[in-house]
């Protein structure tokens, strides 16, 4: 019975962070239009932070409760989520545009970070000192605070490089939308902060509790269960978009989620205590970056096609199947 209790406690915490996020994203691109803050600002900022605020909340209630497995695996699982099935799923729909742009800028920027966390973390597995006959969950690096405070860094020039990019390249604006009163975008974004707040801690704790009765580790829940459930806004906004023709977004959103998750979540998370690294979150790092490489090389043709999305959805299957059997 406890354990039924822990399954739909955190059914409850996916449903809150997901609806605290569209909250949160309506209350403050409401506010900002109030402001006469430019739209291609609002998308690159508030919705991207928005999209990635149930990985936000998951990663820092992990990290004070000190279950940074969950933390690490979440990112990685997300990320993982988000190139091969979101991608994957949205390309099956419909064939996706991608913006040169996105190739030349944003996707390697996404590759290089991530590789450089690879280098950081799985120093010791590249210099031999572990092997590969280490167990999954013996700890072979750290995420330290210096680390997560240069990703925060990072992730500040990043912001301030799209928000002057975007002053000097603007869109025309969506007259049709009319803001919110000030009073009630206040009310969504602080609704929809505490609904991600309180999904984040229900699913930090309910995902340990079903983990530890079945058998399973932070790290496994983490990379599949929790990422799955972050990744959702993401996941349902892109199939939405592809369904009604307006997909040449999608890459955009992935490659931007992606990178929020690994420079802010991480950052924050790290800051907060610093994030123990398992052989197992090694590994899986190590495989976001083959998959990474293999998705910037699709998107060269300036779009990815139905069968190019197939194999995505069929990577990701197997490292799931993989990490499981793992």
């Amino acid at each position: 019975m406890t354990i039924v209790l822990n399954i739909l406690l955190l059914i409850l915490g996916f449903a809150a962070l997901i609806k605290g996020a569209d909250f949160f994203v309506d209350g403050s691109s409401s506010l900002a239009r109030t402001f006469k803050v430019p739209g291609v600002i609002i998308g690159l900022t508030v919705v991207a932070m928005g999209t990635s605020a149930p990985e936000l909340a998951v990663s820092t209630s992990a990290a004070v409760a000190g279950s940074n497995e969950i933390a690490m695996s979440n990112v990685v699982g997300s990320n993982l989520f988000n190139l091969l099935m979101v991608l994957g799923v949205c390309a099956l729909i419909r064939p996706i545009p991608v913006d040169k742009g996105i190739v030349k800028r944003d996707f390697p920027l996404s590759i290089i970070i991530s590789v450089a966390l690879f280098l950081s973390v799985g120093i010791n597995v590249l210099t031999g000192y572990y092997g590969f006959g280490t167990p999954m969950l013996q700890n072979v690096g750290v995420i330290s605070r210096p680390l997560s405070i240069a990703f925060l860094g990072v992730f500040v020039a990043y912001i301030t490089f799209l928000i002057v990019m975007a002053r000097r390249h603007p869109t025309s604006e969506d007259e049709e939308k009319k803001p919110l009163p000030v009073w009630k975008s206040l009310l969504l974004i602080a609704v929809g902060l505490a609904c991600i707040v309180l999904g984040g801690n229900l699913v930090v704790e309910n995902a340990k509790s079903i983990a530890a009765a079945c058998g399973m580790s932070e790290t496994l829940i983490g990379l599949t269960v929790v990422a799955f459930g972050t990744s959702l806004p993401e996941l349902v906004t892109s199939i939405v978009a592809s369904r009604k023709g307006e997909n040449g977004m999608a890459v955009g959103n992935v490659v931007g989620s992606n990178l929020f998750n690994l420079l802010l979540i991480l950052g924050v998370s790290g800051t907060i205590h610093p994030i123990a690294v398992n052989f197992a979150s090694v590994i899986d790092l190590g495989i976001l970056i083959l998959v990474s490489c293999l998705t910037l090389v699709f998107t060269l043709t300036k779009k990815l096609s139905r069968a190019e999305g197939a194999v995505m959805v069929a990577l990701y299957l197997s490292t799931i199947a993989f990490a499981i059997v793992r």
